[in-house]
């Protein structure tokens, strides 16, 4: 069985008493984390070593926005994937479609970046997604693929833990949610496109949607049988929201075990 995960990208958004509130705040409606799903915050770099107080032994994992394809040298303003590590982190987001569209970064420099983030002792969550005019114009597969090529020319599969999450650039913090068939339909390719390089990895490997999931609509799309759990954006600022999600997840989780165990029984 594939790992389901559920992570949090806080963005630019918090302080020192408002990271506290949100966190107590998950807590208090989740005191105890399901056994199959886990849960990774991430919170904006300057709160990294404070959030790594506030999650110890609650069994939440820690996780960074972004960091550096160099692991130490003359990069101003860079954040090596090593001191993430030793602040506390397990997991750092490569690739998202912000630091695309605002910084520029390229699918050469994702593979590069995921690539130093493994080499770190860190979980890469490689984003990949298309534009509203890339998908307006039947190119999806095309950028997708290139983009996947692109990472997984850099890096390795069979003993590394990598998480990929589909998340349509058209859907990210515009409201507008892929259906449940589209993003089974893309997380079907991507998963199909990493199975030519390595079929086993491509089984076991865990997929993420991100773009608008909500409360109100991720059980539909976690019920897909390629999506493995979801990278939220905004709704992970909220923790009544935040924690829905989860358990829309844990349901759908739960259901799947007891539809497997009647099979069994069959």
């Amino acid at each position: 069985m594939r790992k389901r995960w559920l992570i949090g990208n806080w963005k630019m958004h918090g302080n020192l008493a408002a990271n506290k509130a949100l966190v107590d705040g998950i807590r208090e409606r989740l005191p105890v984390l399901s056994e199959s799903i886990d849960m990774v915050l991430c919170p904006a770099l300057p709160y990294v070593s404070q959030m790594a107080g506030l999650v110890a032994d609650t069994g939440i994992m820690l996780g960074a926005q972004n960091a550096s394809d160099h692991l130490k040298g003359a990069y101003t303003g860079e954040t090596s994937p090593m001191m993430l590590k030793e602040l506390g982190c397990g997991f750092v987001i490569i690739g998202h479609s912000e630091r695309r569209s605002y910084q520029g970064e390229t699918d050469g420099l994702m593979g590069r970046k995921a690539l130093a983030a493994i080499d770190s002792g860190l979980i890469p969550v490689i984003c990949v997604g298309e534009t509203a005019e890339e998908r307006d114009s039947g190119r999806t597969h095309e950028v997708l693929g290139r983009q996947l090529d692109a990472a997984f020319g850099y890096i390795r599969t069979a003993h590394d833990e990598i998480i990929v999450a589909y998340e349509p650039r058209w859907a990210i913090g515009t409201g507008i949610a892929a259906t449940p068939e589209i993003v089974q339909a893309e997380h079907a390719f991507l998963r199909a496109r990493i199975a030519q390089r390595d079929a086993d990895f491509a089984q076991r490997l865990t997929l993420l949607y991100g773009g608008s999931l909500k409360a109100s609509n991720a059980e539909s799309v976690f019920s897909m049988p390629d999506v493995d759990g979801g990278l939220i954006g905004s709704a992970a600022l909220n923790a009544d929201e935040f924690v829905a999600i989860y358990k829309a997840l844990d349901n759908v989780v739960n259901k799947s075990a007891k539809d497997s165990a009647k099979k069994g029984q069959a």
